[in-house]
C-alpha cells in the first residue's frame, strides 16, 4: 500500500501469482481548513489512515479469496471494525498499563495517582506491553509475511528517492528501515502519552478527584483516553519536524526510537515481495496509467 498526495495504490499478489494493483482516492477527514491545523490535524489524520488501512485489507482479503463481485465494507461494517480495533488499542495499551500500576500501588511498588513514580511506572509497562506485543505477533506466520512486505515498502522508496531503476536487484543495497515510518508516529504517541500524563492527570486531580477508589481511577482512565486526541496532534507534529529536518542532529536523534523499533516491525523481503511494493509505488506515483 503506497500512498502519494491525495491518491492511494494498492497492490496484490494472488494465488495464482498475478500482481493486481488498484488506485483509489485518498480517504480523508481534513478537508475544512481548521482541520489541517498544527496540533489539530494529527488526531483526524490517524483516524483517516485507519479507515484507507482497513479497506485496503478489505480489499486484500476480497482478492485473495477471488470474491471480486463482493462489494467493500459497508459503512457500518467499517465504523464498527474502526471501534473494535481502537477499543482494543487503547484497552491493551492505556487502560492495561493504568490498572497494572494500580496493582503496583497495592503492593507498594508505586505511588498512589497524584504521584511520579506511579505515571513512571505506567509508562515503563505501556512500553513493555507495547514491545512484546510486536514481539508475540511477530512469531505468527502471516505477520512476518506483513512484516516483509513492509520491509520491501521501505527499500523500494529509498531506491526511487535515490533515482534508481526500481527492480528487485536495485533494491538489494537498501535498508528495510526508515525514518517517515508510521512505527515512529506510534512510539512518539507512547512518549508524548507518558509526559502528558505524568504532567495533566496529577494537574488535574486537583480541581476534581473522586472520593471513591473504583470511580476516581474510572475518571483517571477516561481522562487518559479523552487525552489522546492531543496526545496524537503533538505526536504528529514531531514526527513532521523530525522527516522534515532528518539531517539535524537533534532529529536524528529523535528518529533513532523509531529506526530500532523497525527492527522488530520489519523483516528481510524476498524478490517476489519487492516486486509487489514496486508495482504499487509505479501506480502511486503514475495513477493515471494503472
Amino acid at each position: 500500500m503506497m500512498r502519494a498526495k491525495d491518491t492511494l495504490a494498492i497492490a496484490i499478489r494472488k494465488s495464482d501469482g498475478e500482481i493486481v494493483t488498484e488506485v483509489r482516492p485518498w480517504f480523508s477527514l481534513i478537508r475544512h481548513s481548521w482541520l489541517k491545523k498544527p496540533f489539530v490535524r494529527g488526531f483526524p489524520v490517524l483516524m483517516e489512515t485507519m479507515v484507507n488501512g482497513i479497506k485496503a485489507l478489505n480489499f486484500s482479503a476480497m482478492q485473495a479469496a477471488d470474491e471480486e463481485d463482493e462489494g467493500e465494507l459497508s459503512t457500518w461494517h467499517l465504523v464498527l471494525t474502526m471501534v473494535l480495533a481502537l477499543g482494543a488499542a487503547l484497552g491493551l495499551f492505556v487502560v492495561l498499563p493504568h490498572f497494572l500500576s494500580v496493582a503496583l500501588e497495592e503492593l507498594g511498588v508505586a505511588g498512589d495517582v497524584d504521584s511520579l513514580s506511579f505515571h513512571i511506572w505506567d509508562g515503563v509497562i505501556k512500553m513493555v506491553v507495547f514491545i512484546g506485543y510486536i514481539l508475540a505477533i511477530s512469531y505468527i506466520p502471516d505477520i512476518r509475511r506483513v512484516f516483509q512486505y513492509h520491509g520491501a515498502e521501505h527499500k523500494v522508496i529509498w531506491t526511487w528517492e535515490d533515482g534508481r531503476e526500481l527492480s528487485p536487484a536495485a533494491t538489494h543495497f537498501y535498508s528495510r528501515l526508515h525514518p517517515r515510518c508510521g512505527t515512529a508516529f506510534l512510539l512518539f504517541v507512547l512518549a508524548v502519552s507518558i509526559m502528558l500524563y505524568t504532567i495533566l492527570v496529577p494537574f488535574l486531580l486537583t480541581f476534581y478527584s473522586p472520593e471513591h477508589f473504583v470511580v476516581k481511577h474510572l475518571y483517571i482512565v477516561g481522562m487518559k483516553l479523552f487525552l489522546m486526541i492531543p496526545v496524537s496532534g503533538i505526536a504528529y507534529e514531531m514526527i513532521k519536524f523530525a522527516g522534515k529536518y532528518s539531517k539535524n542532529a537533534l532529529c536524528k536523534i529523535m528518529c533513532w526510537p523509531g529506526l530500532m523499533m523497525q527492527v522488530l516491525t520489519t523483516k528481510e523481503p524476498d524478490d517476489s515481495q519487492i516486486e509487489v511494493a514496486i508495482a504499487a509505488l509505479q501506480c502511486a506515483v503514475n495513477a493515471e496509467e494503472c
